[in-house]
């Protein structure tokens, strides 16, 4: 299949020029050439998230440019986390979610709102008994009884996000009360938290979290700390959870009330 004959398979445009032409008069090599065309086509949503790029050697062959060249200017915006490359599956457009600060939600809830589905790979889900640091966050006493329930989130089998969460004992019945969704479990018995706070910082992906994510080992990556509480002050929840970098826009409204 042609480069013209991907796109008019997918209804986007039937003509050949639908990135634009490459400038005749602009000095800056042609990689970096092609890869603005293709940051304005995702930017100006002409390419959607999700739309898979066709392969190099059709674009090489559609603007009279070396496969070189073509596969420099993906790696530019794949550097950028516009695009996604996967060994054997080809180039899409990043699929990108807006998590909002202003509210606490679960990450199933937020999948759902975006009309993703949302589904977890179990790493652990064991109880246990709080470490010093967990006691420090639950305000807990040394020994007493924790639940743990660390997974890869995943959004229409596209993994996310790694998920760390700790609880008290006392705010489930059983480890296995959780399936998809924390907080539904939490709802259930009354222990779902009302209030939060986060702390989120950079961090580069471990070997084994990039496994997991399926990125390479020194992705940059997002750390949020989560604390949650409940009405009466009480800390119900301590997650740390490892968000793909390329993935994900943390958005927050801020007031001057």
């Amino acid at each position: 299949m042609t480069y013209s004959t991907a796109i008019r398979a997918s209804g986007t445009r039937s003509d050949s020029a639908w990135l634009g032409d490459l400038p005749t008069h602009d000095h800056r090599p042609l990689y970096a050439q092609f890869a603005q065309l293709l940051r304005k086509a995702i930017t100006d949503g002409r390419l959607e998230a999700g739309a898979a790029l066709p392969p190099e050697r059709d674009l090489a062959a559609e603007y009279g440019v070396s496969r070189i060249t073509i596969r420099r200017a993906i790696a530019e915006l794949a550097e950028d986390g516009l695009l996604t490359r996967k060994q054997g599956a080809g180039t899409t457009v990043t699929r990108r979610i807006e998590q909002n600060f202003s509210r606490i939600s679960s990450f199933s809830e937020e999948m759902a709102a975006r009309g993703q589905v949302a589904s977890s790979s179990w790493i652990l889900r064991a109880q246990g008994i709080v470490t010093p640091a967990e006691a420090m966050q639950l305000n807990l006493s040394p020994g007493a009884p924790v639940m743990r329930f660390h997974r890869v989130r995943i959004a229409d089998d596209a993994p996310m996000a790694l998920e760390f969460s700790t609880v008290p004992g006392y705010c489930l019945g059983s480890i296995h009360d959780v399936s998809e969704s924390l907080y539904a479990a939490l709802a259930h018995t009354d222990h779902r938290p009302v209030r939060a706070l986060q702390r989120l910082r950079a961090v580069p992906f471990t070997s084994a979290q990039a496994r997991l994510l399926q990125v390479d080992a020194g992705t940059p990556g997002l750390l949020i700390e989560r604390c949650g509480f409940l009405r009466d002050g009480r800390p119900v929840e301590y997650t740390q959870s490892y968000y793909r970098g390329d993935a994900y826009d943390f958005v927050a409204e801020l007031t001057d009330l």
